[in-house]
């Protein structure tokens, strides 16, 4: 990697030498010294990561701005061709990257392989193709007499999607590849530049991105990267008067203060943010395949997701069978050194959201939830390390604050629901039991991804078409990747993934002509 910037692995661990930020095309010291990047299944140093000052967020804003114009202007076929390249030197190096990745983040091998650094190099080979995609779309003409505006033409129209300008890419921590990746590289196709904020928790696989673009040829100022633990470093990347778009993946809580910033001057806004997906299981649903995907919360970056599964939804009839279920699923798997083979659930990123995490198990019992496993620290042999064993909470109310609340964990609650009225088995009751799981579903502040789990395929659709969300899985918890991703409520504004993301970096400019 060019620049020595970034760190490069080594006996001393996935990141040797403290981290610069990198600014209009240098590596440069921060003013703020540095700090420490902490592994989370070991508590050692990572690395030392920068500490960047409010000074420092504009000057690369504004190295952004500059670089702006000449890149804006640069080919298609040119920036794919860069694109294409980082995502080639991504995976020339990929047994480094997932190293730092599952330093960084604690994620297991197979995530950090697979849905991380994997994920990262697919992105940017798909904006690589994006970039590729036409920009028009042809509007039929229009006859106008004549009348003030001019003699009677027929006019012809184009819209065209333009870049942005400079976008600020705020990124998350449960993913600092992907993530990244899905902002930086649709934004760069589109013809935009980029000033990135990782998560202060894991930015130093931020700094290989960069690293990575500057080898595979982008300009000076087009990708620069600037991190820190103040919230002052947050906030300038957000209110500098050179930034024209803010994508920001994160809390609910931060993307309505960034919302409120943006809404001053009128900055577009893409956000992903809180989401506490229901899972509604009907009696006639497969209930092992409804058990298998809720029960990827508990081991899916241990639960630090938020698409997933938390708050299951099940009808009555099939309550029992559900939690033994997801109790046996808990059961199988293996808490403890994402290093290892047999391990499923790694830790959490740091010991205050362990604490945290587990003073929501805590509230959970206090308000009436049965804790039927879980929740606890591990045994011996895990002494260090942010380790809580998967939770799963039953007999829960919908006005619980463990079901209306994001926790963001390996915890999840049930709530058991019956229908209203009708003969059982008439299409009454079965109407009554959909409008309740609805009702349910949709009595949330979040609408991100739900789910749907019944034999009935008409029945699924259907209820999915009614749910208050961004995405629903029918019988399934996979997703999409050309499908749109965002939310309704208050998880999010705007929509990427697949051509989506193309739309969502760009403006809309209309050209009228005479014909």
């Amino acid at each position: 990697m060019s620049g020595g910037g970034a760190g490069t692995a080594g006996a001393a661990g996935p990141a040797a030498g403290p981290q610069r930020l990198f600014v209009g095309g240098e590596w440069v010291e921060p003013d703020g010294g540095h700090h420490e990047v902490i592994d989370p299944a070991t508590e050692d140093v990572v690395g030392l990561a920068p500490e960047a000052s409010r000074a420092q967020v504009w000057q690369a804003a504004a190295a952004a701005r500059e670089a702006f114009g000449t890149w804006s202007r640069t080919s298609p076929q040119e920036r794919a061709a860069i694109l294409d390249r980082t995502a080639d030197l991504l995976q020339r190096d990929f047994a480094s990257h997932v190293e730092l990745a599952r330093a960084e983040t604690g994620a297991t091998t197979a995530t950090a392989r697979g849905m991380q650094v994997a994920v990262a190099v697919a992105r940017f080979r798909r904006y690589a193709r994006g970039a590729l995609e036409p920009v028009e779309t042809g509007i039929p003409p229009q006859i106008n007499e004549a009348g003030p505006l001019g003699r009677a033409a027929a006019l012809g129209a184009v819209a065209v999607r333009r870049p942005v300008g400079v976008v600020t890419c705020i990124t998350s921590y449960n993913n600092p590849w992907a993530n990244p990746a899905g902002k930086v590289a649709p934004a760069l196709a589109m013809g935009n530049t980029v000033l990135v904020k990782p998560a202060p928790q894991d930015p130093l696989s931020v700094y290989r991105l960069a690293a990575a673009l500057e080898e595979a040829g982008a300009p000076p100022g087009v990708v620069n990267v600037v991190s820190g633990t103040s919230v002052d470093v947050g906030e300038a990347a957000v209110d500098s008067p050179d930034v024209d778009m803010v994508s920001f993946t994160g809390s609910t809580a931060i993307g309505q203060r960034i919302g409120e910033v943006c809404g001053r001057g009128m900055k577009r806004q893409l956000m992903e943010l809180g989401g506490k997906g229901a899972a509604i299981v009907f009696a006639d649903a497969d209930l092992d395949a409804a058990a298998a995907g809720i029960g990827t919360t508990f081991s899916f970056y241990s639960g630090q997701i938020c698409t997933a599964p938390t708050r299951v939804l099940v009808q009555r009839e099939v309550y029992e069978p559900l939690v033994e279920r997801l109790v046996r699923y808990a059961g199988h798997l293996k808490v403890g050194d994402p290093r290892a083979r047999d391990t499923v659930v790694g830790p959490l990123i740091s010991a205050a959201h362990r604490e945290r995490v587990e003073s929501y198990v805590e509230l959970g019992r206090k308000e009436g939830a049965r804790v039927v496993v879980g929740g606890e620290r591990p045994g011996p042999g895990l002494d260090k390390g942010f380790y809580v064993a998967p939770a799963l909470l039953a007999d829960c109310a919908p006005e619980m604050r463990v079901v209306r609340e994001e926790i963001f964990g390996p915890v999840v609650v049930v709530v058991p629901f019956d229908g209203t009225g009708g003969t059982a088995g008439s299409a009454e009751s079965a109407e009554s039991v959909e409008d309740t799981a609805v009702a349910l579903a949709d009595d949330s502040d979040y609408g991100l991804i739900d789910y749907v789990w019944s034999a009935d395929t008409a029945r699924a659709f259907r209820v999915a078409a009614r749910l208050r969300a961004g995405g629903v899985g029918v019988n399934t918890i996979g997703r999409n990747m050309e499908a749109p991703f965002g939310g309704f409520k208050q998880s999010g504004v705007g929509r990427d993934c697949g051509s989506y993301a193309l739309h969502a970096y760009s403006e809309t400019q209309a050209v009228v002509w005479a014909g």
